[in-house]
């Protein structure tokens, strides 16, 4: 469990909750999920409509098994290029709840990182703010705490109480700033003009905690894609990863002794209890955050790595609060179990080639002729031999083009003699120099005169005067239906 007065850089797999309360947060979960598990089946499913690599799964003609199994209603992974691998309805506008947090905690770090606050500064929790109810960390009025125990208030337990006193609080500085204005409005405002910055669709923020009801009813919501774009920019930045990374904490806040009327004060212990079962639950789990309302439903922004790439996995609305853990890690699943690093050069020829690393047996891709002989061809391999190129299987076959040159002359291993060019769904995934593998000799004065009469004899025969290049590489298989992956 973390204790925030330290600042301690805790990071996945540094800081968990105690043993207790982990054992129990599972056991919850599973009696949760035991206990939806029939509308739970009823509702997963694989729409023809679902999006993979911004193709429906009925234009790629996908099987169910070859696509993921979610309830949400709305639905998105990315990963940390931007690339976009599933959506469903993503684009669909829809209340978040408490996804709000998410911008509301990269406006603070922004803020930090701008120099308008820092995290060590104080700030005061106002009445507004320990008595918004719902969701709360635990803060009372007029407790005093610093911007980074308020930022772990607000991401780990999602603390209502904590996104006001800091939209208050960072606001009262953008007022500063401006000259004037109303602070939770400016703030507010700064939460729009980012999503707008980060490229949302249809964002629309109305308050920073992402209540949607009664007073705080009104048009506040945006979808799936934007939560993702917002995930991905927050996760850039250390602080945020720590903060949502690590399970329960500890915060130390100053506050009034109780029934005193002066000002005497004690430091307090408050324990924040992370509602992200989604760190128990998955292997490659760093957090995000937490969100449900009515209007919402269960619904959860994640993020995982698995030492090589970062997911940022959205689901709004799924079918209970243990489902939408699980909708997040079959997102993340299907991803990396999609991905695969495909070898460029295929061919069942080989012959010993000098690299960098020494000699290596690298496939000869392709035979090419050289065009002052009339039967002699050159063996090619790929500048690289060991090429190789991470693909999404799902995303189609590959496909291969060769360009080859017009030899003459010596030729020496190493020379080039064409391009290769690989495509997955007619996109270039990768292209490199083809190489002789070997050292071919031009032919000698007397060889160049019976070439010549050859090739004069052949020419009235209508017979080839050159040998003719030719394609030894293949592309094996990708999107084999017979092989799923759930």
């Amino acid at each position: 469990m973390r204790h925030i007065a330290v600042h301690s850089d805790a990071r996945k797999g540094e800081a968990k909750p105690s043993l207790f309360v982990r054992f129990t947060a599972l056991c919850c979960s599973a009696v949760l999920a035991a206990s939806l598990a029939l509308p739970s089946i009823a509702f997963a499913e694989v729409r023809k409509s679902d999006i993979v690599l911004g193709d429906t799964v009925e234009a790629r003609g996908l099987t169910v098994a070859q696509c993921p199994s979610i309830d949400a209603l709305y639905a998105c992974v990315m990963d940390d290029s931007g690339t976009v691998y599933f959506e469903r309805d993503a684009a669909s506008p829809t209340q978040i709840a408490s996804l709000t947090k998410i911008m509301t905690c990269v406006i603070a770090l922004d803020s930090v990182s701008d120099g308008l606050v820092s995290l060590d500064d104080t700030l005061s929790v106002s009445a507004e703010a320990a008595h918004v109810g719902e969701s709360s960390a635990g803060l009372q009025e007029g407790d005093e705490l610093t911007l980074d125990a308020a930022l772990y208030a607000l991401m780990v337990p999602s603390g209502n109480d904590a996104a006001i006193a800091i939209s208050e609080f960072v606001g009262q500085r953008m007022s500063d700033a401006a000259g004037g204005g109303d602070p939770e409005q400016l703030f507010v405002d700064a939460m729009n003009d980012k999503a707008a910055e980060l490229g949302c669709v249809d964002t629309v923020y109305r308050n920073p905690h992402g209540l949607d009801n009664d007073d705080f009813s009104g048009d506040q919501h945006s979808c799936a894609a934007d939560q993702a774009r917002i995930v991905k920019y927050g996760m850039q930045n250390e602080r945020f990863s720590d903060i949502v990374s690590g399970g329960d904490a500890v915060i130390t806040v100053s506050r009034a002794s109780e029934g005193d009327v002066g000002s005497s004060r004690q430091s307090v212990e408050v324990q924040l209890e992370s509602t992200d079962l989604f760190l128990d639950m998955y292997e490659y789990a760093c957090g995000v955050k937490t969100g449900i309302t009515k209007l919402a439903g269960p619904s959860f922004a994640g993020a995982a790595y698995n030492g090589e790439r970062y997911l940022y996995a959205i689901v709004i609305h799924s079918s209970s609060e243990a489902q939408r853990f699980n909708d997040a890690e079959t997102l993340c699943e299907w991803v990396y179990g999609n991905l695969v690093d495909y070898n460029l050069a295929n061919s069942e020829q080989t012959l010993p080639v000098q690299t960098n690393e020494g000699e290596v047996q690298a496939p000869v891709v392709a035979n090419v002729s050289h065009t002052d002989w009339i039967d002699v061809t050159i063996p090619a391999v790929l500048s690289d031999p060991d090429a190789t190129v991470e693909l999404f299987k799902l995303n189609g076959n590959v496909s291969q083009s060769f360009e080859f040159n017009e030899v003459h002359g010596n030729v020496h291993a190493g020379d080039v003699l064409g391009k290769a060019s690989f495509k997955q769904r007619n996109q270039v995934i990768a292209e490199y120099d083809i190489v002789a593998a070997a050292d071919v000799a031009a032919p000698n004065f007397f060889e160049n005169i019976g070439i010549w009469w050859d090739k004069l004899f052949r020419g009235f025969s209508g017979e080839p005067q050159t040998a003719e290049s030719t394609v030894l590489n293949t592309t094996p298989l990708l999107n084999d239906k017979s092989s799923a992956v759930r």
